[in-house]
């Protein structure tokens, strides 16, 4: 039997010996049942000999359909040409010294798969695994919105205020298990502007292994498809929104396969004018805890933003052992205007007005966040064993100017005083990481993974005050400061992985060391830590049958504070509200437990879960009876306990319809010594969501979204929330011959979004309504070209480093 060549072998090899070989051709048009040419469907030419084959040749049919395979020898020789949709065509035939015509060749439709992949528009699948919940979107109507869409369509995942959440923690975001390496601003900006239309599943990870870092307390893993054939594919897309202000976003994407080499590269762009309205209370006491002055505040909030991201992949396949990879995620916002008017009166205690001001805050920022790594993988003879090597680098800029300017007047509206200042601020960070894994099947069955991993941070900010008065400035040295930071961290772990018949085992270990230093200029404190510390995770999974299984996890995590949160600087949003950092900040750690079963064809799961977290960190505002000012600062709490348990159930009422539905039913308590007094707060609340999946039409060109979530009064960090309702509907409707896609969605049809919090506790007192800008409409048209059927590379790395950058906000 002859040795199977590749396409670009095969072509070196024709050209090579044209010159001893008859020039016979094999040529035709593929076309579908409407007479469309069908581009870049797959032309294999198979060798008969003694009724067996072997491959010979393969082409791809260009734009138009047509193809040829050349420089062909006398023979017995099978034609099998396939496209994805379509069933397989298959003719044999026996060539002489002459050139075949097969003319046209109609394909027809079919259900099929081709290489595991359906291409019939089909509903969403969810798959519950010991240490996660495995949503399957492939070539469902999902994939026609954008990835940040897909995310809220998910169960687990709560999007709210733009924040992604899982079990109330916010997860770490893989693409095809890289990480990414944006703040989660950026994220969601990444995520809006990328085509979901190369996701294969989204993998919601509770109970992440030790393979992944001690700070990945729940995980969120984008899987892309597998690449199919050869050739070039692209798409250009385009967004209006109307909220209460429009937006708009652009972009466009590009992916080239070889045999050697894929390409990827994606490029958006937003600009977006967003607002938020918000009403506080802020009650000041007395020392009797009894209200002294009442500041009540109307604020307006407008954001400006023009964003560019690019992230581009390029793998080049050096043998069939061994690859190499680059890849960036870059943004760059060189506009970003912020103004906060702030309207507050002042009341005395029996609400009387004694005196009202209104500030003016308006920033201006400019920042970019390039990232970059370098990846190698070497796959060795035994199947399954590799080892992957991976180095990253990031850079990252921070500047804003901020002018602040409040007026005072009295109870009479006569003029008091004004008083302005201006700050300037500015961040630079550079992480470089570089990490090694090995993966060793010790058996059929099982699976050894051992690494290492070593990072390095360093972060500079300075920010420096002027004060201004009758137009001249002079600079404040109590409100000016530099500040240093420089953290390293070293890890290494242990993974391993036991199936059996009905049981399946993974254990493992983790070891990080991190030695931080954090140095205030103006305070010449320094700040250090250095600790060890072990991150052991476990799952077991058992399969009673085929409709009931039971399982376990365990894992224990870290939450590191993000450099912004360390950051001392103090920034005035107004002469009484303050924005600062605390450089004391230690780590959060976490234990988490969580027991379950999942029964009736896998449609129903019961999970109840203990997550007990020690030295949380939350930014609590913190109120100076005294001066009348509100300082918003991170903290550490003593303790943080919830537990709870989720009831989840995924079905299909019709062959168009699909129903998922989730409720949670947890306590949370929170705990801690504020002024040498205890205080906690516990709270029962719930969580559901629903997901419906629509498919119109009788080719299922039309499909719709509907999802619907609740989340009742709960606490968190002394917080206390009212009860939300979201909403959104999407709609998709492929056209020009399914190559274009236009869609529409509504956010919060309801109105419900909007929320209320308070703090009570102590001598702690005040209140806020936010009234967001999650109420829109949402109008998309994108449309795709080239071989519309290959899968991307796409993917973004990030190092959980990345992810401190900023607060999120």
């Amino acid at each position: 039997m002859k040795r199977v060549f590749s396409y670009s072998l095969l072509c070196f090899l024709f050209i090579s010996i044209s010159g001893f070989s008859q020039n016979n051709t094999i040529s035709g048009q593929v076309i579908d049942e409407q007479n469309t040419p069908i581009a870049y469907a797959n032309v294999l030419l198979l060798n008969i000999i003694d009724a067996e084959t072997s491959n010979y040749n393969g082409v791809s049919t260009d734009e138009n359909g047509f193809f040829a395979l050349k420089n062909i020898e006398p023979g017995n020789y099978r034609v099998v040409i396939s496209f994805l949709g379509f069933k397989d065509f298959t003719k044999d035939l026996a060539l002489d010294s002459s050139n075949i015509d097969l003319k046209q060749i109609t394909l027809e439709e079919s259900a099929q798969a081709l290489d595991q992949i359906n291409v019939v528009v089909k509903r969403p699948t969810l798959k519950k695994e010991a240490d996660r919940l495995v949503f399957n979107i492939e070539n469902t109507a999902l994939i026609e919105g954008n990835m940040f869409q897909v995310l809220k369509s998910t169960p687990g995942i709560l999007v709210m205020d733009n924040s992604i959440q899982v079990k109330n923690s916010t997860p770490t975001v893989y693409i095809n298990d890289k990480k990414v390496h944006l703040t989660n601003d950026e994220l969601v900006q990444l995520l809006e502007g990328s085509s979901a239309n190369s996701i294969k599943s989204v993998e919601v990870i509770t109970n992440p292994s030790s393979k992944y870092d001690a700070e990945s307390g729940a995980v969120i893993n984008i899987v892309m498809s597998k690449n199919l054939v050869t050739g070039y594919r692209g798409n250009v897309f385009t967004n209006f929104t109307q909220g209460i202000y429009p937006r708009y976003e652009a972009g466009m994407s590009h992916f080239f396969k070889s045999d050697k080499i894929n390409f990827f590269a994606n490029y958006t762009y937003n600009d977006s004018k967003i607002d938020r309205f918000q009403r506080d209370e802020i009650n000041y006491l007395d020392t009797n805890n009894d209200v002294d002055q009442i500041f009540n505040s109307l604020i307006n909030r407008t954001t400006w933003s023009k964003t560019h991201n690019l992230n581009f992949n390029f793998d080049y396949s050096i043998n069939e052992n061994n690859t190499l990879s680059l890849s960036s995620s870059s943004l760059w916002m060189p506009y970003f205007k912020y103004n906060i008017i702030n309207n507050t009166n002042v009341l005395d205690s029996n609400q009387n007005l004694d005196y009202y001001f209104d500030a003016n805050n308006l920033s201006n920022d400019d920042k970019y966040n390039l990232g970059f790594d370098l990846d190698y993988v070497h796959k060795f003879k035994k199947a399954g064993e590799k080892l992957a090597v991976n180095t990253h680098y990031t850079t990252y800029n921070y500047k804003r100017d901020q002018n602040v300017l409040s007026n005072y007047y009295d109870n009479n509206d006569a003029f008091l005083q004004s008083t302005a200042f201006r700050t300037d601020s500015n961040q630079d960070t550079e992480i470089f990481t570089a990490k090694a894994d090995y993966t060793l099947p010790t058996s059929d069955s099982s699976v050894l993974e051992i690494g290492a991993k070593a990072s390095n941070i360093k972060t500079n900010s300075d920010i420096t005050r002027f004060n201004i008065s009758n137009g001249v400035e002079t600079l404040d040295p109590n409100n000016s400061d530099a500040f240093n930071y420089d953290e390293d961290i070293y890890a290494a772990y242990v993974n391993y992985t036991k199936d059996w018949e009905k049981l399946s085992l993974n254990v493992g270990i983790r070891a990080e060391q991190t030695n931080l230093k954090g140095f205030s200029v103006a305070n010449n404190i320094t700040n250090t830590q250095d600790y060890l510390e072990w991150f052991p995770s476990a799952s077991l999974y058992y399969t009673v049958s085929d409709n009931f299984s039971l399982y376990t996890n365990y894992k224990r995590s870290i939450g590191r504070p993000d450099y912004q949160s360390l950051n001392p600087f103090q920034f005035f949003l107004n002469d009484n509200t303050i924005v600062t950092g605390n450089p004391t900040l230690q780590p959060v750690f976490v234990n988490h437990t969580t027991v379950g079963t999942t029964f009736y064809k896998n449609i129903f799961t019961i999970e109840a879960y203990y997550k007990k977290s020690d030295n949380n960190i939350f930014e609590l505002p913190r109120q100076d009876n005294t001066n009348n000012i509100l300082t918003y600062t991170p903290v550490n709490i003593n303790k943080t306990t919830e537990y709870g348990f989720d009831f989840i159930a995924y079905f299909n009422m019709t062959d168009r319809w699909s129903v998922y539905f989730v409720t949670s039913f947890y306590n949370t308590k929170d705990e801690d010594v504020f002024d040498n007094e205890f205080v906690t707060r516990s709270q029962w609340a719930n969580f559901s969501q629903t997901s419906q999946n629509f498919t119109f039409l009788k080719d299922k060109s039309l499909s719709a979204n509907l999802s619907i979530i609740y989340a009742s009064k709960n606490t968190q960090g002394f917080t206390q929330s009212d009860d939300v309702l979201m909403s959104d509907l999407s709609l998709s409707k492929s056209i020009l011959k399914k190559n274009g896609t236009l869609s529409l969605s509504i956010s919060d049809l309801f109105n419900r979004q909007d929320f209320n919090t308070s703090i009570n506790y102590l001598n702690q007192s005040s209140a806020s309504h936010t009234n967001l800008d999650t109420r829109f409409i949402k109008l998309g048209f994108r449309y795709k070209f080239g071989n519309t059927n290959l899968s991307t590379n796409q993917r973004s790395s990030s190092q959980q480093e990345t992810d401190r950058l900023e607060k999120k906000q």
